[in-house]
């Protein structure tokens, strides 16, 4: 099938407007995977036209990337590859990175396109937004990378306003990558505005708030061990946010109308303009071809929108996901 592109800020990549999150082909932190369930996944979203790939190094410590480099091979120009780099390794006592010099930081990013057997990287990104001070030493390290043609663009994955200012401070972002969801809307009041003006693309993360907006939740789902997701039962902070987005969840599931909850809120994903791509994560192939269904839909009309926005506060929520 044709699926829709726009170009990503400044970086000039043409991305379909669903790409694919892989995070989860980890096989860490959302329960048991299957290399191979993993792979077919892939081979599935790249018959369907999607070139959008996203991982990181410490999706299953590098497993991901190493599972996109073997999908790859062959056919590399078939592909537009990002990954992410910070938490590798990263101090959470002391709030420090390991890049403490460019040369690790490029020594690093060199481990990436080996697990990944390519030359390049389309897209790089900065996967950290503590308070580090190796912030200008990445910065510098991305600028090496790119002059050097290791990648071709570099952005940001952050939900934190003032770290997205202070990361573009030179004009370099090509991308924002941020959770947003209809259970999160925080980034419609100032990030997306700001994206739009300094020409930085944006990628969504979370568009399905982590399972949430699949509606096959409930109070007692049992999750995984080694799922995350079990803190949201366990904490009791995190318990409630988990009924009250569970009894929106069931309003939502009223304008579905022939859709599933997921497809309505994938479409919501991409319809705000600011928006490139929406990167939903799949474990199987019949995962990823329900996601799929969302982009041969469309963006939602303004009725729906309108419909949402009396269930979720337009521009309002708030961000419980981690990047």
């Amino acid at each position: 099938m044709d699926i829709e592109t726009r170009t990503l800020g400044k970086s000039k990549l043409d991305l379909t407007v669903m790409g694919i999150g892989l995070w989860a082909i980890g096989g860490t932190e959302w329960g048991a995977t299957q290399d191979r369930d993993s792979l077919d996944t892939i081979e599935a979203a790249l018959d369907a036209g999607v070139t959008f790939f996203d991982t990181a190094d410490v999706y299953g410590d590098g497993h991901s990337e190493s599972l996109l480099g073997r999908a790859m091979q062959g056919r590399r120009d078939k592909f537009i590859v990002a990954s992410k780099i910070g938490w590798q390794n990263y101090d959470h006592e002391r709030q420090t990175s390991q890049y403490t010099t460019v040369e690790k930081f490029v020594s690093s990013v060199e481990g990436s396109l080996k697990r990944l057997q390519t030359d390049t990287i389309d897209l790089l990104q900065w996967h950290i937004d503590a308070r580090d001070p190796t912030m200008e030493i990445a910065l510098e390290g991305f600028q090496r990378l790119q002059r050097d043609g290791k990648i071709r663009a570099y952005g940001l994955s952050t939900s934190d306003f003032d770290y997205l200012k202070a990361f573009n401070a030179g004009g370099g972002c090509a991308s924002l990558q941020i959770d947003y969801s209809i259970l999160n809307r925080t980034p419609e009041a100032e990030i997306f505005p700001y994206c739009q003006e300094n020409d930085v693309g944006i990628i969504i993360r979370g568009p399905l708030a982590m399972g949430l907006l699949t509606g096959k939740f409930t109070a007692d789902t049992a999750f995984d061990e080694g799922d995350f997701r079990r803190n949201w039962q366990n904490n009791p902070d995190e318990n409630a946010i988990f009924l009250d987005d569970l009894a929106k969840v069931e309003m939502l599931k009223e304008l579905a109308n022939g859709r599933t909850l997921a497809q309505l809120a994938l479409q919501f994903s991409y319809t705000h303009p600011a928006v490139t791509t929406t990167i939903p994560g799949a474990k199987t192939v019949a995962q990823f071809e329900e996601n799929l269904k969302a982009a041969e839909l469309g963006p939602l009309t303004a009725e729906e929108m309108s419909r949402i926005d009396a269930i979720t506060p337009l521009g309002g929520g708030r961000k419980i996901w981690p990047a």
